[in-house]
């Protein structure tokens, strides 16, 4: 069957990406894995939990750095992302690292065909930037819920699906980012955009790409008739990366508004399947 096409460019813009994203340390600092002590921002870190001895399963991990962050801490991961040299990098640095983690190329929506251990996983983790890359909850909360074992749960750390009704793009005379796309439209919005986030002086050559802004409403509907269990839900005045031109860093290396919390930025969740 045909690749579609929202897969095909999607998965060729990142593919582009990773080269650009491991030479670019403000955004993904390599060093504090090689020296044994990368940990995950506060954000993610609450919503695991601790993780020593279980077994993570990793969705949309990219080249694996928050996956061997936590094999550091003991966690027996396996990464999953639909890039290739995502994957390839992701490989090179476990075995750089010493870190027995195993890391699988898979679009999210196929991964049971390449990892055939259902219901064997104690976390599920996703995190920052990744369902945005999807057109359908609903079958990605399944693929969630096929993994864990009953007692275990989904960890999400993710950008809040309200600000990205906004951009920079579109600021304002203020300085503050302007409508951009309807929080409520369910249709993909394609983009054409050279520049990447990590580095602002690269230039893509695989610059179009198609997303999608989930109602919070169909992340969460998505999770509960998948048979999963709303633990925990709160939403964040900070976000991992600085999704807006006008946002400043905080100390603890996220990003928040410059003078009001205007909006939540970020959310966090568990989601347990039933003992």
């Amino acid at each position: 069957m045909a690749e579609p096409e929202w897969r095909r460019r999607n998965r060729a813009n990142w593919d582009e990406r990773v080269p650009i994203h491991l030479n670019a340390p403000a955004v993904y600092n390599l060093q504090p894995l090689r020296d044994g002590t990368a940990r995950l921002g506060p954000i993610a870190e609450t919503v695991l939990g601790p993780v020593g001895g279980l077994k993570i399963l990793h969705l949309q991990c990219h080249f694996g750095l928050d996956g061997l962050a936590l094999a550091r801490q003991g966690a027996r991961v396996t990464g999953v992302d639909f890039s290739q040299p995502a994957i390839d990098a992701a490989r090179a640095l476990a075995a750089e690292c010493g870190l027995d983690a195993r890391f699988l190329v898979s679009d999210v929506y196929e991964t049971a065909a390449v990892l055939p251990e259902p219901a064997s996983f104690d976390r599920v983790f996703v995190s920052w930037g990744a369902l945005i890359w999807l057109p359908d909850m609903a079958a990605w909360a399944r693929v969630v819920a096929h993994f864990l074992k009953p007692g275990g749960y989904l960890a999400l750390a993710e950008a809040h699906p309200a600000p990205y009704v906004f951009d920079s793009a579109t600021k304002t005379s203020d300085g503050m980012p302007g409508w951009f796309h309807p929080y409520l439209a369910r249709t993909p919005l394609i983009e054409d955009r050279t520049d990447d986030y990590a580095d602002p002086g690269a230039r893509l050559t695989n610059t179009r790409t198609h997303e999608w802004v989930h109602p919070l409403s169909d992340i969460l509907t998505g999770l509960i008739d998948a048979g999963l269990r709303l633990d925990r839900f709160e939403e964040h005045d900070t976000v991992a990366w600085q999704m807006f031109d006008c946002l400043v860093r905080t100390d603890t290396g996220g990003y928040r508004w410059p003078d009001k919390p205007w909006l939540p930025l970020s959310y966090s969740l568990r989601a347990s399947k039933p003992a």
